[in-house]
């Protein structure tokens, strides 16, 4: 093919006008692909992550949150938080239970969610103190749970800031490194919602329970443990037991109740549901999933790819 020479224009080009340097086909809408496509799944992640935000936003702006709202506004913007946290953890043990490679284009999302509700959390928490920083960084000092919090909150800024597709070319083989202090970071921020959370500490046990099941996860993948039923249903019963023995640690240490008193309570369901039984009712939904996902697969082979062979696919970033 022939390639002719590019003939320079004698006129002078016209100015361009001047520009922000941020176009609309740059920004990367949280709805769109990797192509710039609308992508209902991700649209629909978005949204019911914008849900609960707009939800207290709206019952704060009409009152309707109680004797102190803006407290049980900042209360449940940290709870969202840590949902958002271990959801976003969930992403990967869910990608090969259930088969669903998708999910992975959400999680850095996901994760986003996360810190911005924990970034809302923390200004209405300054905006409770009336915006007197000094008391705010006295208080941060001074009380261990808002220590913790905030040392949270700070990883999750910085892994938030370096989360992107840039950073992650710039850091190379630091970035994973970097950012599997996700763990130890959901660890504190499970930790100050123990600690702010007082008597009743059955919605942190719970979410607790949830991360030591993603985390006894990642241990049977580490230790090549196969992702199928009875390793799974394994789990699901180790989770609810650690859940119940951490309950029963937070109240022997917290207040003093015997640990064999608060075990015991597991197995009283006529007054109430233990944290550890929902965990297990949550986790062990794990392996009828895992069952489904996998029906038309050979023993110990995995799903079955559907349709023509597909060309090996390529990582992606999230």
């Amino acid at each position: 093919m022939t390639v002719h020479p590019r003939i320079a224009d004698p006129r002078p080009a016209p100015p361009r006008p001047a520009s922000s340097g941020i176009s609309s086909s740059s920004i990367a809408w949280p709805w769109l692909d990797r192509a710039g496509r609308l992508s209902r799944f991700k649209l629909a992640v978005f949204l019911l992550a914008l849900a609960p935000g707009l939800w207290f936003t709206g019952a704060y702006a009409l009152d309707q949150l109680g004797a102190k709202p803006l407290t049980a506004y900042l209360h449940a913007m940290g709870d969202w938080s840590v949902r958002f946290l271990i959801v976003s953890l969930a992403v990967t043990p869910m990608r090969r239970i259930a088969n669903a490679p998708k999910l992975i284009l959400v999680r850095r999302m996901l994760g986003l969610t996360a810190l911005a509700y924990a970034l809302v959390h923390f200004t209405l928490y300054v905006a409770d103190q009336k915006f007197d920083l000094a008391r705010v960084a006295s208080e941060i000092v001074f009380r261990i749970y808002l220590t913790i919090g905030f040392a949270g909150l700070l990883g999750l800024v910085v892994l938030g800031l370096t989360s992107t597709d840039g950073m992650i070319r710039r850091l190379g083989k630091a970035w994973p490194r970097l950012h599997r202090l996700v763990y130890p970071l959901t660890a504190l921020a499970l930790l100050h919602f123990f600690l702010q959370s007082k008597i009743d500490v059955s919605k942190p046990v719970y979410w607790s329970g949830l991360f030591l099941a993603l985390m006894g996860w990642r241990l049977m993948h580490r230790f090549k443990v196969p992702t199928a039923p009875l390793p799974l249903l394994g789990l699901s019963l180790a989770a609810g037991l650690a859940t119940a023995a951490l309950e029963a640690a937070w109240y022997a240490i917290a207040t003093g109740v015997p640990a064999e008193a608060v075990l015991a309570a597991n197995l009283d369901v006529s007054y109430d549901v233990r944290p550890a039984w929902w965990v297990l009712g949550t986790v062990i939904l794990i392996v009828p999933l895992n069952l489904w996902q996998n029906r038309n697969a050979p023993a110990g082979k995995g799903p079955v790819a559907k349709g023509p062979v597909a060309r090996p696919a390529r990582a992606v970033k999230a």
